[in-house]
C-alpha cells in the first residue's frame, strides 16, 4: 500500500486529506496521513472573529483526530524539519509539552506521494521591533493572544472611567492613553480591515457585559497601509467605499504610509510620525517558513514558496507536490497564483484529482486558476465585494447579498470537509448557540 503524506492542515491540505482519504484511504489503496503542529483546524479567515471574540475557536474548531477517524486517514502531530528525496521520508521534530517535556520523539514519515501546504505567515519585511511589539494574526493561538489584550485594555478603559466618575485628581496617571483604547493595525488587506470593523462590534457587545459606557469615540483604531489605498485586491470604487465605510464607523485609515519601527508603546513611519497605540496589529504582507529551504533542492523565491508546475507537481520532484500559499506557479498572463483562501480551494481539488490520476494511471491535469471575485466582511454592519460572472465579467454586490456570499464561502469549506448534512446541523447548532452562548467570548 503506498503512503500519502500530506504536511499542512489548512484549508487546503484539510480539504485534500479529507478528499483522499475517502477516495483511497476507504478503499485501503493508500495510507493517507495528515501532519499539523496543532491539535485542530479553524478556517484561517475567520481568526479577526476570533481575535475579538464573536467567535470562540473552541465551537468552530476541527479536531484533526477525530476528523481523521471518520474521513479514513491517520493524524501525526508534529513540525517538519527537512524532506529526504532519495530515501523519500518527511523529519518531523519532537512534540514537546507546555512545560517542556517531550511528548512525541522526533519521527521520519514514508512517503510514495508528498504534498506541501505548509500555509504562509504575515511578513514583517525585518522591519526594526516588530516581532517584540506586534501581535500577528496567522493563527487561533495569536489571535486569541490578541483578545486577551483586548480584554484587559477594556477593562483599563473601565477602570479610567471609574475614577473619572468618582472624581478623581486628573493629575493621576492614566490607565489607557489619551482616555482612550488605541488600536493601530498594519496592512489593509482583508485581515486588517476585517479586524478593524470587528473592533467596533466587539466595542458594542462589551459595553453592555459590564466594561463601562464605550462609545465610538473611546475606541481609536488606526489602519495603516504602505500602498496607495487598501485592498488592493478589489476593484478601487469598492476599495472606496470600504474605506468611506470604516471612516463612518470611526476608523482612522493611513494610506501611502510605510512603517519603519516599532516600539513598546508606538509605531514610527518613514517621515518620523509617531502612530500611538496600546495594542498593534501586523497583518502586513505574507511569507512562508524558511524551512522550504531544507527541503532536499526543491526549488524555492525569495519568500521561500516553492516552484511548482502547471499539475503542481514541484519543478525538482515529480512525486512531491505544492498547494496553497506555499506554492508558486505562473498563470498565463504572467501573473503568479495569488495566494488566497480560494486558490488553495482550488489547488486541492486538482491536487486530489492527480493523485488518484496517478493511481489510476491516467494522465494529470494542469491547473488553472479562476478568480471568483473577493468579498469583504465589516462585521455587522455591511460587507462588499465583488463576484465573477464570466472570464471578463463582475458583479458588484453590497449589503445583505454580499454577507450571505460571504458566510456561503465557510459554510461551502465545511461541506467539503462534513458534507451537507453535517453542514446543516452545524448551521442549526450556531443558530441556536446565539440564544444560549453571550454575544461575545469574555475569557
Amino acid at each position: 500500500m503506498k503512503n500519502i503524506v500530506i504536511v499542512g492542515g489548512g484549508a487546503g491540505g484539510l480539504e485534500l486529506a479529507t478528499y483522499l482519504g475517502n477516495n483511497l484511504g476507504k478503499k485501503q489503496r493508500a495510507n493517507v496521513v495528515l501532519v499539523d503542529r496543532n491539535q485542530t483546524h479553524l478556517w484561517k479567515p475567520l481568526l479577526h472573529e476570533v481575535a475579538t471574540g464573536v467567535l470562540d475557536s473552541e465551537t468552530d474548531a476541527v479536531s484533526y483526530r477525530a476528523h481523521a477517524h471518520n474521513h479514513y486517514f491517520n493524524f501525526e502531530q508534529g513540525s517538519i524539519t527537512r524532506i529526504d528525496r532519495t530515501n523519500k521520508y518527511v523529519e518531523l521534530a519532537p512534540v514537546t509539552g507546555q512545560e517542556g517535556d517531550v511528548l512525541v520523539v522526533a519521527r521520519r514519515i514514508p512517503y510514495d506521494y508528498l504534498v506541501i501546504a505548509i500555509g504562509s505567515k504575515s511578513n514583517d519585511f525585518n522591519t526594526k521591533g516588530v516581532a517584540e511589539n506586534c501581535i500577528f494574526l496567522d493563527s487561533p493561538n495569536q489571535a486569541l493572544r490578541f483578545q486577551h489584550k483586548m480584554l484587559e485594555l477594556f477593562l483599563k478603559f473601565s477602570e479610567n472611567n471609574a475614577l473619572e466618575e468618582i472624581g478623581e485628581d486628573d493629575s493621576k496617571q492614566r490607565l489607557v492613553q489619551d482616555g482612550k483604547v488605541n488600536i493601530a493595525i498594519v496592512g489593509g488587506g482583508a485581515t486588517g480591515v476585517e479586524l478593524s470593523a470587528e473592533l467596533f462590534n466587539a466595542a458594542q457587545h462589551l459595553s453592555s457585559y459590564g466594561y463601562g459606557k464605550i462609545q465610538s469615540g473611546h475606541l481609536q483604531v488606526t489602519l495603516i497601509e504602505a500602498g496607495d489605498r487598501i485592498l488592493p485586491a478589489l476593484p478601487e470604487r469598492i476599495s472606496s467605499s470600504v474605506q468611506q465605510e470604516l471612516e463612518n464607523l470611526g476608523v482612522t485609515v493611513k494610506t501611502g504610509t510605510m512603517i519603519t519601527e516599532a516600539t513598546e508603546k508606538c509605531l514610527i513611519t518613514k517621515e518620523g510620525e509617531e502612530i500611538n497605540a496600546d495594542l498593534m496589529v501586523w497583518a502586513a504582507g505574507i511569507r512562508v517558513s524558511a524551512i522550504t529551504q531544507q527541503f532536499d533542492g526543491l526549488e524555492v523565491n525569495r519568500i521561500n514558496q516553492l516552484n511548482v508546475k502547471n499539475t503542481l507537481q514541484t519543478t525538482v520532484d515529480d512525486s512531491i507536490f505544492a498547494i496553497g500559499d506555499c506554492a508558486f506557479l505562473l498563470q498565463k498572463d504572467g501573473k503568479p497564483v495569488p495566494p488566497r483562501g480560494q486558490a488553495a480551494n482550488q489547488m486541492a481539488t486538482i491536487c486530489g484529482q492527480n493523485i488518484v490520476a496517478l493511481f489510476n494511471n491516467k494522465p494529470l491535469k494542469d491547473f488553472h486558476y479562476f478568480d471568483k471575485g473577493s468579498l469583504v466582511s465589516l462585521s455587522k454592519f455591511t460587507a462588499l465585494g465583488n463576484i465573477t460572472t464570466g472570464k471578463r465579467s463582475s458583479l458588484t454586490i453590497e449589503g445583505r447579498l454580499a454577507r450571505l456570499a460571504y458566510i456561503s464561502l465557510y459554510r461551502l469549506h465545511q461541506q467539503k470537509l462534513h458534507g451537507c448534512f453535517k453542514t446543516g446541523l452545524i448551521i442549526l447548532i450556531g443558530r441556536l448557540n446565539r440564544f444560549i452562548r453571550p454575544s461575545l467570548k469574555l475569557h
